[in-house]
């Protein structure tokens, strides 16, 4: 039962952020409802959460669309958890709270052309990249400083901090100790921008632990499910 799996996770995430001398206000719960339908998004804000992750635009923008229809005196807070391709930024700016995956120049400068557009303001997380594939979406930490000088040089982007994936297969305190490393780095030329978004259903109470101020959970409370067709 939903109710019962979000209970259990909420519990868990106090647990670990006392655990670190934190209080369990201190992180804040972003609940990734990719794959899953808007009702079960309805039956979550029902429950009195509102901090919601997505990861691709055609799923979220319809969503966010049904979600409104659903429960019209609501105001969920989207987030973009997925690597986001510079001609969906538009889309993605019509529902989204915060970005969670900035993390090469051409996607800042259609952000920065799109919020300039709309007199649009977002909060963003830089993405690092902690593997070896050059591949996958995120920016490499060593060239964090540069990217993060750019960045603040856009006016409508409130950063926030970095987010970060944890390897598979490793001990993620291992690459969420080099995520904090990047995050000071970042704070050396943004002192504000002090979050850490990183921690899914797998290792958030490691990431908490470590200082995440934001957790993507997923299959933890809304169960598995196939990808929607």
């Amino acid at each position: 039962m939903i109710s019962q799996r979000l209970a259990d996770v909420r519990e868990r995430i106090a647990n670990a952020a006392i655990a670190s001398g934190r209080g369990a206000s201190d992180v804040e719960l972003i609940i990734v409802t990719k794959f899953h339908p808007a009702e079960l998004v309805a039956e979550l804000l029902d429950l009195g959460e509102n901090n919601f992750g997505e990861n691709k635009d055609q799923e979220a923008a319809a969503k966010a669309r049904r979600v409104a229809e659903l429960r019209p005196n609501s105001s969920p807070s989207w987030n973009f958890v997925g690597q986001l391709q510079s001609n969906k930024v538009k889309s993605v700016l019509t529902y989204a709270k915060t970005i969670h995956s900035l993390d090469r120049d051409s996607l800042l400068s259609e952000l920065a052309k799109q919020l300039e557009k709309n007199q649009q303001t977002i909060g963003c997380f830089i993405e690092l990249n902690l593997t070896n594939d050059p591949g996958r979406g995120g920016l490499l930490p060593e060239n964090l400083p540069g990217f993060v000088e750019r960045v603040l040089q856009v006016p409508r982007i409130q950063l926030l901090g970095v987010m970060a994936v944890a390897g598979l297969g490793v001990d993620p305190r291992v690459d969420f100790e080099r995520t904090v490393r990047a995050s000071e780095e970042l704070q050396k030329l943004s002192p504000d921008s002090k979050y850490l978004s990183m921690g899914m259903s797998e290792d958030f109470e490691a990431a908490i632990s470590m200082g995440a101020t934001h957790v993507r959970i997923g299959s933890a409370i809304t169960g598995p499910r196939a990808p929607l067709t």
